[in-house]
């Protein structure tokens, strides 16, 4: 996932997958989004906590991303991203992990952090050498504690920090044509996986970035 540069002409994609899904098939559909888009990066984010699970889904989708050349990092499980040669984590706990997890993986590894809506814990990510920050909700969402990460974060983010961003969460055209702007990265799931046809709902979304 390489950093994007600090005023993007259009940010990038950043896939992360269901909660669940069925390894029959998903593969296959993620697959197909990534021959038909170009993509930064792809994150499992599972809700399972299930090691055989995470294992053989972490094996399917890093040789579905691999083939394509596309970088593929696991939510939260460091030992996992090691044993299955993913690219990195992404760690959902703000700042806690984020010098253990560089520690553990290695200057190489992406190491990212979710830091809800919070400017502090997003400094203070960037301080312990994250790669990206990643902010969200950005829309009406089931995610977090309710809070939504506003537009005028994501404005001075761009403006004053040079550590790349990601705004995920509740996305849709509208909100991605306001957030395009001032974002490095869009963290784009649920908004396209729900939908019969996920190719064609990303290219909506992405033409939307005007």
């Amino acid at each position: 996932m390489a950093s994007a540069d600090q005023s993007p002409e259009q940010p990038q994609i950043y896939l992360i997958t269901p909660p669940s899904f069925e390894l029959s098939r998903f593969p296959d559909q993620l697959g197909r989004v990534l021959d038909e888009t170009e993509i930064a990066c792809v994150r499992l984010d599972m809700a399972s906590r299930d090691e055989d699970t995470l294992s053989r889904a972490g094996d399917a989708l890093r040789e579905v991303c691999h083939a394509r050349d596309v970088a593929v990092v696991v939510s939260d499980h460091q030992i996992l991203a090691e044993r299955l040669g993913m690219d990195g984590v992404h760690l959902s706990d703000s700042a806690k992990s984020v010098r253990t997890a560089r520690k553990a993986l290695g200057p190489d590894a992406i190491v990212g952090s979710f830091c809800g809506a919070s400017r502090h814990d997003g400094l203070v990510a960037g301080e312990a050498g994250v790669d990206y920050v990643s902010f969200g909700p950005v829309g009406l969402s089931g995610l977090g504690d309710g809070q939504q990460a506003e537009l005028d974060l994501f404005q001075w983010w761009s403006e004053m920090i040079e550590v790349p961003i990601v705004a995920e969460g509740g996305l849709n055209e509208e909100l991605v044509r306001s957030f395009a702007p001032y974002t490095d990265f869009f963290g784009i799931g649920d908004e396209i996986w729900r939908e019969e046809d996920p190719a064609a709902a990303l290219k909506r979304l992405i033409a939307a970035m005007g």
